[in-house]
């Protein structure tokens, strides 16, 4: 086999940081804000072969991507699908669909086809409430999305229903600055029917709090964001997930999920983490810090409170990721 036919797909995980707007008022819904941590990442791999098939953690759920793929553009898909590093699922960190987009890619760079990113995720599927995992696919760093219109249950409808939300920005975030992300064993947070369901129950918020958290985003997180004023920017985002955990208190049993992800989050706080909050609906947890020495003490103080070799959930430190997917040809050496 040539080496121009094995394609190699690496991701970083994505951080969501909160929803803008559950009302839809002014004709769109949801929207939201994160960024792309370059660990943990997925790593896949992808080769011709006689028949459509995948190894590797979460080998299942890759295998069924590459089938929606195949049946969207209508195509014979045989590939060999290799899983060498995996995002942990449903935990709050975009596995979903960044294994989706990941597998989308490659089929598509082996196929001949467009990987235009939302082309990707219309072929698998994926953006139907958030765009920020697929932006921070096409392009890293931090994403402001701009919703969707609203309708159905939690959900879209009509011409809107296959495209992704509109990036609105895109920044990169100070190369000095880290982010401790641990992932308490704990209940999965809600994906798929049951999150479509759990949004259809939520109540509306109050209009004030959707203009506080758009006020914050524009006229606090992004000035701070910009001038790399960490305080600043810290003090918004932790602003935004007290209002954005209100909203989704009745889903999920308080601001913040209950058990360790909350006690998590009050430890991260207290050890001196700004920006401190928990990533969609968790069990992921994170904290963001000034430099490389206060995060690397901080991932050993919750690796110390989680458990030794992570009984008690992974931690992962380290800056953010600016460059988004990475994607390349041939036998490049695989590690760990």
């Amino acid at each position: 086999m040539s080496t121009a036919q094995r394609v190699f797909v690496e991701a970083p995980a994505r951080l969501h940081f909160g929803v803008l707007d559950l009302r839809g008022d002014l004709g769109r819904r949801f929207g939201g804000i994160g960024a792309a941590v370059p660990a943990p990442s997925l790593l896949l791999e992808a080769r011709p072969a006689a028949e459509l098939k995948a190894e590797g953690p979460d080998g299942a759920r890759a295998l069924e991507f590459a089938r929606r793929f195949a049946r969207y553009h209508d195509i014979d898909l045989r590939l060999h699908f290799c899983i060498h590093r995996a995002i942990p699922a449903h935990a709050g960190l975009g596995s979903g669909t960044q294994l989706a987009l990941a597998v989308a890619r490659a089929s598509a760079e082996l196929s001949g086809l467009p990987t235009e990113v939302t082309a990707l995720a219309r072929a698998v599927d994926r953006g139907r409430r958030s765009g920020v995992g697929t932006w921070t696919f096409a392009h890293g760093g931090f994403v402001l999305e701009g919703g969707r219109t609203p309708g159905g249950t939690g959900g879209v409808e009509g011409d809107d229903a296959g495209r992704v939300a509109p990036l609105l920005a895109r920044m990169p975030l100070p190369a000095a600055w880290r982010c401790v992300v641990a992932v308490p064993r704990g209940k999965p947070g809600l994906t798929g029917d049951d999150e479509a369901a759990a949004f259809a129950r939520l109540p509306p918020p109050g209009a004030r709090e959707v203009e506080r958290v758009a006020h914050l985003v524009l006229m606090q997180l992004l000035p701070a964001l910009a001038e790399a004023d960490l305080t600043g920017f810290g003090a918004a985002l932790g602003e935004v997930q007290r209002i954005t955990g209100g909203w989704f208190a009745p889903a999920q049993g308080g601001v913040f999920a209950p058990g360790e992800t909350r006690d998590l989050v009050e430890r991260l706080r207290d050890w001196g983490a700004v920006g401190v909050g928990q990533s969609s609906w968790g069990p992921a947890v994170y904290g963001i810090v000034a430099d490389a020495a206060a995060s690397q003490a901080l991932a050993q103080r919750v690796r110390g409170v989680l458990g030794a070799g992570g009984a008690g959930g992974p931690v992962y430190e380290g800056s953010f990721s600016d460059t988004g997917a990475r994607v390349w040809r041939g036998d490049n050496a695989v590690s760990g």
